[in-house]
Parts: structure tokens; C-alpha cells; sequence
């Protein structure tokens, strides 16, 4: 070959870094696994623990509304670790390719309604027309509304926690010779996953082709946040259509029957979009958001015509990682 061992390696590693994986890279793994021990991870917890308290203090000292202070809290114990993440643990990797990901599924938009958007339309529909549910949501405080939108996201995720490692299972399994040099196609490692593939037999190349720890994690959170950038397109889909439905078919009338106050507008352009609407639509489209997510990792057609690419991606890329762990071994 025209390049030794280590640059094919070097170049493999790149190739990892722009799809979001850094922990493939074994010298990254080895890093991070050492700052992610129990003592920084204390002082890392005192420190948001001291954020939050300083941000949810100096809320509730300019705002009387304790919702509000809770949610700045909430926010404020974020930043140290998302800071933490983006230097100590090289998330920035991760974090461009989310980006880049970001603008590609918007591409999805239009298929991702044209199948999601009608069921949840028959199942969501009915309880924006009824009387309790603005009743609910309407007199939410702003603060309060952020919070359950919140709750509602991270029990999506928690659920996704369960679900997406049951996903990999299919990834790493079957990565016998034929399918090691067909996922490195194309890839930094193509000639050298022919030369794997004729030393190793296929259940020492499946052994190997096994994910766990922090590459696991990894492969874990590409796919949360592929799932995540979906339900986020579909909760803003569901968003818009219950405010332009609301401004077009519930009049003031029916609202202020509904609530026994008349509504307050959003926008004095505007009169149909009210506070009340954007609270309520803001709720519905959360909750639409939960929902969708426990479809969409349950629902085997939609499993297989949206995580088909995506699969096909990791599947790749745990097929580059095989080889570039037979590189390690010389």
C-alpha cells in the first residue's frame, strides 16, 4: 500500500471525528475515560449544583414567580457540563456533526409529516378542542410551561435511553468477512478491510466487531440525536398547525366561553393568536413530541424507512472500527 499503517490509522480517525464519534479513536477513549473518573465528576457536580443556585436565586430575587427561578436553575446547571463536554470529553465532534445533521433532516421534513403528522392529528385533534385542556394549559405560567415542556423532553429521552442500545444490537452482529469489506466500501480502510478479513475467520471478526463502553455511549448518542432533531421537526410541525387551526376555527367567543375570561392577544397585529392559543399549542405539540417517540421506536415500518440510512451509517462505521482495531494489532 502507499501509506503505512499509522497514517491509514490517522486517516481513520478523522473519518470518525466528521461522523460524530470521537470515541472510536482509541487514544480519545483512553482521555476521556480517565476525566470522566469520580473525583472530577464530583467537582463537576458542585460546580452546576452552584450555577444553578446562583442563577435560581438571582431569578427568584428579581421575579416573584418560582417556576420561572426553577427553570433558570435547571438551565444554569447545564452550562458547566455542556463547557465540560465541549473541552474535557471532545464533544465538539459530536456537536458539528449535530449541526450538519441539524440542516440534512430537513430534508426529512416532508416525509416525516406526510407519515407521522395524520395519526397524531387523529389523536391529538381531539384533545386541542377540549374545554379542560385549555383550561389546563392556558393557566399555566410561562415558567411552568417551559418545565413541563421539559419533563415531557426528558422522559422522551429516558425512554429512547432504553430503546436505542436494543438498535445496536443489529449493528455489530453479522459483521463476518463479506460484511466487513461491503461496510468499508469507500471508506480510509477499504483495501485494508480486505486484508482483515482474509487474516481473522468471521467469529473472531464478530468478536471484535462488539461495542461497549464509551464507544457504545457514543453510538448511543448519534442516535439520540438523530431521533431527537425528528421529533423536534414534528413538535414544530404539530406546533404551527395548532396555531393557524386555532386562529382559524376558535374565535374569541368560543374561548372565553371555554375559559371564562376573554383571551389576551399575542400580537395586537393579529388578534386570533392569543396567549392562550400559544400556551396551549406549545403543550399539545410537547406532548405530541412524547408521543411520536415511543411510536417511532415501536412502530416497525416507520423503524425501518427512517433508521434504514442511519443504520446503514453505523453499521459502517463499526465496520471501519473493526479495521482499524486490526491495524492496532499490526
Amino acid at each position: 500500500m502507499a501509506t503505512n499503517p499509522q497514517t491509514r490509522r490517522t486517516a481513520a480517525e478523522n473519518w470518525f471525528d466528521s461522523r460524530g464519534l470521537p470515541y472510536f479513536v482509541d487514544s480519545t477513549r483512553a482521555t476521556v475515560r480517565t476525566r470522566l473518573g469520580h473525583r472530577r465528576l464530583v467537582v463537576l457536580g458542585g460546580v452546576a449544583a452552584v450555577f444553578a443556585a446562583v442563577a435560581g436565586g438571582a431569578t427568584a430575587y428579581w421575579n416573584d414567580d418560582l417556576s420561572v427561578a426553577v427553570l433558570a436553575a435547571m438551565l444554569a446547571s447545564v452550562v458547566p457540563l455542556v463547557a465540560y463536554a465541549l473541552r474535557a470529553l471532545y464533544a465538539g465532534p459530536v456537536a458539528r456533526w449535530a449541526v450538519g445533521r441539524t440542516f440534512s433532516s430537513l430534508g426529512l421534513l416532508l416525509p416525516l409529516v406526510t407519515r407521522a403528522l395524520p395519526l397524531l392529528l387523529l389523536f391529538v385533534t381531539f384533545l386541542f378542542i377540549n374545554t379542560e385542556v385549555w383550561q389546563v394549559a392556558s393557566s399555566l405560567d410561562d415558567g411552568v410551561l417551559w418545565v413541563a415542556v421539559l419533563l415531557f423532553a426528558l422522559v422522551a429521552v429516558a425512554f429512547l435511553l432504553v430503546r436505542l442500545p436494543e438498535e445496536l444490537d443489529r449493528v455489530d452482529d453479522g459483521m463476518t468477512g463479506e460484511g466487513l469489506i461491503a461496510a468499508c466500501a469507500g471508506t480510509p480502510l477499504a483495501e485494508d478491510a480486505v486484508e482483515c478479513a482474509a487474516r481473522y475467520d468471521d467469529a473472531v471478526l464478530i468478536a471484535r466487531a462488539q461495542v461497549s463502553g464509551l464507544a457504545k455511549a457514543n453510538l448511543v448518542l448519534v442516535l439520540l440525536i438523530s431521533q431527537a432533531l425528528q421529533v423536534l421537526l414534528l413538535s414544530v410541525a404539530m406546533f404551527l398547525f395548532f396555531v393557524v387551526f386555532g386562529c382559524v376555527a376558535i374565535n374569541a367567543e368560543v374561548v372565553t366561553a371555554w375559559l371564562g375570561t376573554p383571551p389576551h392577544p399575542f400580537l395586537d397585529a393579529v388578534p386570533a393568536l392569543t396567549h392562550e392559543l400559544v400556551r396551549v399549542s406549545t403543550f399539545l405539540a410537547a406532548f405530541s413530541g412524547l408521543y411520536f417517540t415511543v411510536y417511532a421506536v415501536s412502530d416497525e415500518t416507520y423503524r425501518t424507512q427512517f433508521f434504514g440510512s442511519l443504520m446503514k451509517q453505523l453499521h459502517r462505521s463499526v465496520g471501519v472500527r473493526t479495521v482499524y482495531r486490526c491495524l492496532a494489532d499490526g
